[in-house]
């Protein structure tokens, strides 16, 4: 019997399994959005309760995003030895608790804390669930990140839904987090039985296949460095910088340098957010259709173009309609450049330590950008600090290669 035949044979058994992984991941990246938007939406109602000042939350958000930061340096590591799957079902009963911990906590000292537990859960998470999509496309032999992102999206916009109306009818926000802590612990239970075995990601022998560039040195925290992953690194960062300047200026920009009311600025958001949802929602059709690099050469151009609508438009109603298209367009890069930098480390869990660096990346740029991009705009206006965006996600978009994917060994 031939090689070939082998692998059909092979193949009936394994499509079920990367059907129900790949259900369960998008359901991971689901869960993973309500808890930590939950959080978010509440942040005002707990500044309040716990008589915060401004410049306390501020430091609270950042020794979040730090502490993530930090620990994503370590789950390169943690994968190899353990494999996403298992780190995934830890930290997915954990963070739930973490969120229950927040609600309890009392005064700036015990919401420090517990932004420090939930950083590093999160930061854990957040890699091992995106290596997980990784070897689901490897064993699927198809892209599923699109939509895993896109129940990411999907979750945050419900979680503000509820949010806003428990706001709304007074609830607490300890009841709040409880009820939402029982449903992502109930449905993580459901869900961790369903993803991929260990074996998929974890280190076995000699199974790491990196593709030219990559280091094989994974298992240490400062493995995963190299040119390939700082270039995608870098184009991560872009990426995330122009969506921080589409969700955190858009509304300022609206009502500022447009003269729109407070109402219809905040439109811009939604629309940016709805239409970057619904084009991850066909992002992976889109895929298998005209491949990754094209697709991602299309998005990155009609991005652009929709900030040049943005910022030429007299009327806000266009401006809106601006956000709109860059939403449409940045909806394929970043889920695109997150398998790309997974398929860049190799078939073992490579992967997951070139996730980890990446990561990196795209922290660093959408916790940096719109700060940077409120300096700028504080020299030389809003409209020309977003205009210049146009050039450099164009340049990106143009000029970026991303790696080819790495079938799964025996598909």
């Amino acid at each position: 019997m031939t090689t070939t035949d082998e692998a059909t044979l092979r193949r009936p058994a394994a499509e079920p399994v990367g059907a129900r992984g790949r259900a369960a991941i998008t359901a991971v990246f689901f869960l993973n959005g309500l808890t930590l938007a939950s959080y978010i939406i509440r942040l005002p109602s707990i500044k309040d309760d716990q008589h915060l000042s401004t410049a306390q939350l501020g430091l609270v958000s950042t020794i979040f995003g730090a502490t993530a930061l930090v620990t994503m340096q370590f789950v390169g590591a943690l994968v190899a030895r353990h494999g996403s799957g298992r780190l995934i079902r830890l930290t997915l009963a954990a963070m739930p608790a973490v969120l229950v911990g927040i609600g309890l906590s009392r005064g700036f000292v015990g919401l420090g804390v517990a932004a420090v537990v939930l950083g590093a859960v999160h930061g854990t998470l957040d890699v091992s669930m995106n290596a997980h999509a990784v070897a689901v496309e490897r064993r699927l032999g198809r892209p599923i990140i699109n939509g895993c992102h896109a129940a990411w999206s999907i979750s945050a916009v419900v979680a503000s839904l509820v949010g806003g109306a428990l706001i709304t009818t007074g609830v607490p926000v300890l009841r709040h987090f409880l009820a939402i802590a029982a449903l992502v612990e109930t449905a993580g239970l459901v869900v961790g039985r369903h993803l991929l075995p260990s074996s998929a990601d974890r280190h076995a022998g000699d199974e790491t296949v990196a593709q030219p560039g990559a280091r094989r040195s994974w298992a240490g925290w400062r493995s995963g460095w190299s040119r390939a992953v700082v270039a995608l690194g870098l184009v991560g960062t872009v990426l995330m910088v122009c969506e921080g300047a589409a969700l955190t200026w858009s509304g300022v920009f609206l009502h500022d340098d447009r003269g729109a009311s407070l109402a219809l600025a905040s439109v811009a958001v939604t629309a940016f957010t709805a239409c970057q949802t619904a084009g991850r929602l066909v992002g992976d059709r889109l895929t298998v259709r005209f491949g990754a690099a094209n697709l991602f050469r299309a998005g990155g151009l009609v991005a652009a173009a929709g900030f040049v609508l943005a910022v030429l438009s007299p009327h806000p109603v266009g401006a809106v309609a601006g956000f709109g298209v860059i939403g449409l367009g940045s909806s394929p890069l970043l889920p695109l450049t997150f398998s790309a930098a997974g398929h860049a480390g190799g078939t073992g869990p490579g992967a997951a330590a070139f996730l980890a660096r990446f990561t990196t990346f795209t922290y660093a740029g959408i916790l940096l950008g719109p700060a940077v991009i409120g300096w700028v705009a504080q020299a030389m206006s809003l409209q020309w600090t977003l205009a210049l965006l146009v050039p450099l996600l164009g340049s990106v978009a143009l000029a970026a290669r991303l790696p080819r994917p790495t079938a799964a060994p025996g598909r």
